[in-house]
């Protein structure tokens, strides 16, 4: 199946990512048919080793099973203690996008290299206690910088309240850079929320409580969508 949008978009719209953390497993395919009909850009996807983060969630079968039979772009967040023993696997499954955590355990220059490598659109995430400044050295060669706005390993958090002002420092970075590196904002994401960081410079919302355990995911990514005239 044909992907209906790219890493970075550039139709200058807000994008949104369904995370699939949330979703009802047992119903999964049908569920991100419901996000993919409602207008859904992306599909986020979570992975977890049990080291960076106390849970585990997917492995490489997961996004396999995915990628052909939606159209959306999937976009692959390893919250893992060591990227580099993840990135190919993701990459051959289908992953369109692999976003590391600055503050794993691994080589950071060597793990984007690699990604690139595999001709896999690259992101770098921070969680919400770390100085965006961290990111200037590799703003030359990534193409999204994923800010946590909870603190990542597990869904249903509330928004940060100090989540806009680290949104507003990683969008001055970009800006500064003079590169279009796509900012994505994770954790807490809701109709209420979503003005929040857009205001704060976001290009793209990962929502996942808020979509997948509503009784209506698909009037719930709407809700979002709504909330602000910039979505």
């Amino acid at each position: 199946m044909k992907k209906t949008s790219q890493f970075p978009c550039v139709n200058g719209k807000i994008s949104i990512a369904p995370s699939i953390l949330s979703a009802d497993l047992f119903r999964l395919g049908e569920e991100v048919v419901q996000v993919q009909q409602a207008g859904a850009d992306w599909l986020h996807i979570d992975i977890m080793d049990g080291h960076f983060v106390p849970n585990l969630s997917f492995g490489p079968a997961v996004v396999r099973s995915l990628n052909g039979k939606t159209n959306l772009p999937l976009d692959v967040h390893l919250m893992v203690e060591k990227p580099s023993l993840f990135a190919e696997a993701f990459a051959k499954a289908g992953a369109d996008l692999l976003t590391v955590h600055i503050e794993a355990n691994d080589p950071l220059e060597q793990v984007l290299s690699n990604i690139h490598s595999l001709g896999v659109k690259t992101g770098i995430s921070i969680k919400p206690d770390t100085n965006p400044d961290v990111l200037i050295p590799y703003l030359g060669r990534i193409d999204l910088i994923l800010v946590m706005s909870v603190y990542p390993g597990f869904g249903g958090q509330a928004f940060l309240p100090g989540a806009p002002d680290q949104i507003r420092k990683v969008r001055q970075l970009i800006t500064n850079s003079g590169r279009k590196i796509w900012l994505e904002v994770d954790g807490g994401i809701n109709a209420q929320t979503a003005k929040l960081a857009v205001q704060a410079g976001a290009d793209a919302l990962v929502a996942g409580n808020a979509i997948f355990s509503s009784a209506d995911p698909a009037g719930a990514l709407n809700q979002i969508r709504q909330a602000s005239p910039e979505i």
